[in-house]
């Protein structure tokens, strides 16, 4: 299977997902402008695919010469609330020293890296929610995507299905549409079409009504940035979920690769909110559906307090251990 993210034949190589589900096809991303824009618009998303989009920026500002730590710098702010984006660059950029090759050779391993600590961090996960909610087949809630598409070859959410579903312990599953960009309905919904998983797509409001139905034994989502108290930055939407999942008592479990977490931050009232264009809420597939004028309020994210989360796991297990 392809990777999402992957270097090959000198270029970073991306699935783009913008494009799907309609259409998959890859992009090749020779200069970091290239892959500045393609972070910038989400043709590359998600945390820790986002940490190897950083490591490979550093191998292109190596390779093509100059201020690489200034070409680095604007690759790590291209996104402010992933914190993995700016750790690839970091990661990669202490190689520097060592020449060009010492740079891509740790890239390299961190796409490596990647697969492993996501798919022990999803194994530790689906033994969590077994013990929480039994080992039946389970009717599970995710939010955004946190699959293979917002990995380099995985999933962190999405992830601990795929090892569910090896056991038998997946019914079926419930995807937030994920508005505005609809993350849900177009990758994790094509991701789980894919896999033969049986789903639904349901609109962001009415995930409330669907566990008030008892549609729902367990809420499944990544993070983009951890607190160190566990407080978490997700997709925006995940503080409701949250919210509603107490209310309803069902389990609320997060799961991300360590490198997510970042210790210096105290709680999530640090954490830098990203937030979008207008457009993005004001029309769908480049329609106007608001009035001509129309502001918006477009927060990528919001930030779950650890209260509400019933396991946070890493690779390492659970967090705060």
């Amino acid at each position: 299977m392809q990777r999402t993210i992957d270097w090959v034949d000198g270029s970073v190589v991306i699935i783009d997902q913008c494009a799907l589900p309609g259409i998959y096809r890859t992009l090749r991303l020779d200069t970091v402008d290239e892959l500045i824009d393609a972070i910038a618009r989400l043709a590359v998303r998600g945390a820790p695919a986002l940490g190897a989009a950083g490591a490979l920026g550093v191998v292109l500002a190596a390779r093509a010469g100059g201020a690489v730590s200034e070409e680095a710098a604007r690759v790590a702010k291209a996104r402010p609330t992933a914190v993995n984006l700016s750790w690839g660059v970091a990661r990669a950029l202490a190689k520097l020293p060592e020449g060009v090759d010492a740079v891509l050779a740790e890239a390299l391993e961190m796409l490596d890296e990647d697969e492993r600590t996501n798919r022990e961090a999803s194994r530790l996960a689906s033994e969590v929610v077994l013990d929480l909610c039994g080992r039946r087949p389970l009717r599970l809630l995710t939010h955004c995507n946190a699959g293979r598409l917002a990995t380099v070859g995985w999933g962190t959410a999405l992830g601990v299905l795929w090892h569910l579903r090896a056991g038998g312990f997946v019914d079926s599953v419930l995807v937030d549409e994920t508005r505005p960009l609809l993350q849900g309905a177009r990758l994790t919904a094509w991701e789980l079409a894919e896999a033969g998983i049986p789903y639904r797509v349901l609109p962001d409001n009415a995930a409330a009504a669907a566990m008030s139905r008892g549609l729902v034994d367990c809420v499944l989502v990544g993070a983009d940035r951890i607190a160190a108290n566990g407080d978490v930055a997700n997709k925006i939407g995940t503080y409701g979920l949250a919210i509603a999942a107490r209310h309803h008592g069902i389990p609320f479990v997060v799961v991300a690769p360590q490198s997510t977490v970042d210790y210096s931050l105290p709680d999530g009232g640090s954490i830098v909110i990203e937030e979008r264009s207008p457009v993005e809420v004001t029309h769908l597939a480049g329609v106007a559906i608001a009035p001509p004028g129309a502001d918006a309020f477009n927060p990528a994210f919001d930030v779950t307090p650890a209260s509400l989360v019933t396991a946070l796991i890493t690779e390492t297990g659970p967090h705060p251990a």
